[in-house]
């Protein structure tokens, strides 16, 4: 699962960055309003951790210079983009929780915070925002819990890497859709981060030793998907 942090301190942005990576996310971090809205325009996100106080610059389209996180986060709701974000922040009065939201914010986390919250609050919003309510994930037998990482294929517990992991989980989100190799690794690694010219086979090579040779469908040349054993799932082009 692919993240924009936007966070002007180092070392909070550092810390927060290493530990996501950890949890397996491809984490992508930006420090100014500028670079986020830019970033924001031209690429895709599966979430956003946005800081509000932001240093000043030349701030998004139709905002104030000073417009900061708000600012980004408007530009962002202006383009009718629907990418769940969370506002991380250290203003913790009611009428800052109050703009954020309005402004179009999913949730709101105050600094100092846990990061098994942190953790916790993001698997929620991205629940709501696929639209689930059950915090679990199944298909053909094999079921995946975001919160512990823990995987079981008829009922037998399956132990994962973090990177087998986040191959499994992005491929189970949408079963029967096609994921390309390109938009898997966009899920593994952040920016910075060297990629591997084999990695994700490798890791599909991996999940079908472990959940069966069936599980995990190709399409060759075009991608991925999860489907019921003997290919009866349909596979639909697109990301997720």
């Amino acid at each position: 699962m692919r993240l924009l942090l936007v966070e002007d301190d180092p070392m909070i942005g550092e810390s927060l960055r290493n530990a996501l990576r950890l949890e397996g996310f491809a984490v992508d971090w930006v420090r100014d309003a500028t670079a986020a809205d830019g970033t924001l325009a031209s690429e895709r996100f599966d979430l956003v951790l946005l800081d509000l106080g932001l240093p000043p610059g030349r701030a998004p389209a139709g905002e104030g210079t000073d417009a900061g996180g708000l600012g980004v986060l408007r530009a962002l709701r202006a383009r009718h983009d629907s990418t769940p974000v969370i506002v991380l922040t250290a203003r913790d009065g009611v009428g800052d929780r109050v703009a954020g939201l309005d402004a179009g914010a999913d949730d709101y986390l105050v600094k100092p915070f846990e990061l098994d919250e942190l953790s916790a609050r993001m698997r929620a919003v991205l629940r709501r925002h696929s639209g689930r309510a059950q915090p679990l994930l199944s298909h053909g037998g094999v079921t995946i819990d975001p919160a512990t990482r823990q995987v079981t294929r008829d009922g037998v517990p399956v132990l994962l890497s973090a990177r087998e992991f986040a191959v499994l989980e992005a491929l189970m989100l949408r079963p029967g859709a096609l994921l390309s190799r390109a938009q898997l690794e966009d899920r593994l690694y952040g920016w910075g981060e060297e990629i591997e010219s084999n990695a994700v086979s490798v890791y599909i090579h991996q999940l079908r030793r472990k959940l069966g040779a069936d599980f995990i469908q190709n399409m060759r040349g075009v991608g991925y998907y999860v489907g019921t054993p003997g290919g009866s799932a349909t596979p639909q082009a697109g990301g997720a």
